[in-house]
């Protein structure tokens, strides 16, 4: 199933959410408008407002309350993009300026601000404290996360276990929660709410392993970044950890230098490093068995074409470094 499908069997709900997502970005303040749709528009692909649509549809929901939960989860996405690109002092997301780049520091942080605000005011029209209780833990987590990887920036000692803690907070915690929220608005069994929470937790792990691969082997017109971005910002990322681990003492010397030092100096030693100790093929092996990890879990859903899409995607998010 190709991606275009996988959006093809809730194409009506994600139109619906696109539009609702255009509404609620509405304020008196112009600068605010400005730079939410700026952001919201840059060319994502709403993987994980897709996740509540699928996920809820796969368990017979057939109300609308679930183009506001997809909603109030690509505001929480979108705000910590915000956040992130300050964080990270970013010039460049999908290939097109940051919002701090265009506007200052100040605003982006600020109108992340307001996005996290806009999605709190949507849970409460939601009225449904379970749904309440798993995002604002998210959001808790996922903020966590952002402080673990900044504490960890140019730490050259990180182990695959503390990167694995920092990958599930900072980025598969927001899938965990839309598969999750999604069952739950749905009435899902506790069996089945389980069930999502862990298709969604795995499946954003697969996503950002894969990622952590294509920033070495990637392309800037595939991964809307340059190759090695992540070595220039000082992460420690999983391809880093496994190269440093597989290599002569000398070789991991070069790679933790590069990683205090951050920057590109020693990119191309370190691509023929990282490529050629395996540190790609582990990473990627590390991927596969999330993916798989998350395709154990959809056997709590009936068969149905939105189950099917759920599957499709998890091979798509490995299918990317092929």
């Amino acid at each position: 199933m190709t991606a275009q499908r996988i959006y093809d069997t809730v194409a009506d709900d994600f139109h619906r959410v696109n539009e609702l997502i255009t509404r609620r970005l509405s304020s008196d303040v112009p600068l605010v408008e400005k730079i939410a749709e700026h952001i919201v528009e840059s060319g994502g692909k709403r993987l994980r407002p897709l996740l509540v649509l699928l996920t809820s549809r796969a368990l017979g929901y057939e109300r609308s309350d679930h183009l506001k939960l997809a909603a109030v989860i690509e505001f929480l996405h979108t705000a910590t993009l915000l956040h992130d690109d300050v964080v990270d002092t970013s010039d460049r997301r999908r290939g097109r300026e940051t919002a701090n780049a265009r506007w200052g520091n100040a605003p982006s942080v600020l109108v992340g601000d307001f996005l996290y605000s806009r999605a709190f005011q949507m849970m409460v029209e939601l009225d449904r404290m379970s749904v309440m209780d798993v995002l604002s833990n998210a959001t808790a987590v996922i903020a966590e996360g952002e402080v673990l990887q900044l504490m960890n920036t140019r730490n050259p000692d990180l182990t695959e276990s503390q990167y694995m803690t920092v990958i599930h907070n900072k980025t598969a915690m927001l899938f965990e929660a839309a598969s999750h929220s999604g069952a739950l608005l749905a009435d899902a069994s506790a069996e089945q709410a389980k069930a999502m929470q862990a298709y969604g937790k795995h499946l954003g792990m697969a996503f950002q392993l894969v990622d952590d691969v294509l920033d070495y082997r990637g392309d800037a017109d595939t991964m809307g970044k340059n190759v090695g971005d992540d070595l220039a910002e000082g992460k420690t990322t999983l391809p880093l950890i496994q190269a440093m681990a597989r290599s002569a003492p000398e070789d991991a010397s070069l790679i933790r230098n590069a990683i205090r030092k951050g920057g590109l100096d020693q990119l191309e030693p370190i691509l023929t490093l990282v490529e050629d100790s395996g540190a790609l093929d582990y990473t990627l092996d590390r991927a596969r068995k999330e993916a798989a990890a998350a395709n154990e879990a959809l056997n709590a859903l009936p068969p149905s074409s939105h189950r099917d899409a759920m599957a499709a995607l998890t091979e798509l998010a490995v299918s990317r470094a092929s």
